[in-house]
């Protein structure tokens, strides 16, 4: 029951799907969520595929690997990509530690954010269009981008001390169970990948996340909500990036 708590709660949580809502929320319902976050992942990937593959039979390959980023964008609320804009809108224009909190925390785009979303989401249509004969591709990405922002509040802190933050029930550290359950999850889909593409993907993932890793540690000393955002958008298209060069 409380894992059926926790798995329902993830899907409330990054997505916009409609599900029975939990009468008597607690905090520990989304701390234990977390664990369940790249699962999620591969539902909006496998969704997003099913959309590339239909709409490819009727539409060119570019149109159709549109139609899916905007399916996924749908499904999700853009709640990722929200926090790629105000992520990089933040350190590109603060200076301070102070400053680049204050400037995510302002529901503006700026230049630097707008800039970062763009060059994302077209990286992501065009490698989207070169997978339509390896959807698995898709929803790895997916599930793995989602368990790289898991592995980040394993072992960093939360850096925001306002009770508004949507993040901060989840600021409690991952416990190495949940760690591992996460792991395996975002694994399973690779499984069904030629070895090459897996091996590339992985390692592109990998390097995406020592980088952002380092970023919030030494731009912050820590992580928000929209740096974790970050993280899935930047590792997941760096996945997808991978998977494209290796077949």
């Amino acid at each position: 029951m409380r894992e059926a708590r926790a798995a329902l709660m993830a899907v409330m949580f990054l997505t916009r799907i409609p599900v029975p809502s939990l009468p008597d929320f607690r905090d520990e319902d989304l701390q234990a969520a977390a664990r369940w976050f790249p699962a999620v992942g591969a539902l909006v990937g496998a969704a997003q595929a099913m959309v590339l593959l239909g709409a490819a039979l009727i539409l060119p390959p570019m149109v159709a690997a549109l139609l899916a980023l905007g399916a996924a964008l749908m499904i999700t609320g853009a709640f990722h990509e929200d926090g790629l804009a105000d992520a990089v809108d933040g350190l590109g224009g603060g200076y301070t530690r102070e400053r680049v909190l204050t400037i995510m925390k302002d529901s503006r785009i700026g230049s630097f954010g707008a800039a970062a979303l763009v060059i994302a989401l077209a990286l992501q249509a065009v490698v989207l269009a070169e997978l339509l004969a390896l959807p698995a591709a898709i929803i790895a990405a997916h599930a793995a981008s989602r368990f790289v922002a898991l592995s980040i509040m394993a072992t960093q802190d939360y850096v925001r001390d306002d009770d508004s933050a949507r993040a901060k029930p989840l600021a409690t550290r991952i416990g190495a169970g949940g760690l591992a359950f996460g792991a395996v999850t975002a694994l399973l889909p690779a499984l069904f990948l030629p070895w090459q593409a897996a091996c590339a993907g992985a390692g592109a993932m990998l390097a995406a996340r020592i980088y952002w890793g380092w970023v919030c540690r030494r731009r912050l000393g820590g992580y928000t909500g929209d740096m974790l955002g970050a993280a899935q958008q930047i590792s997941f298209t760096a996945g997808l990036l991978g998977v494209v060069a290796a077949s």
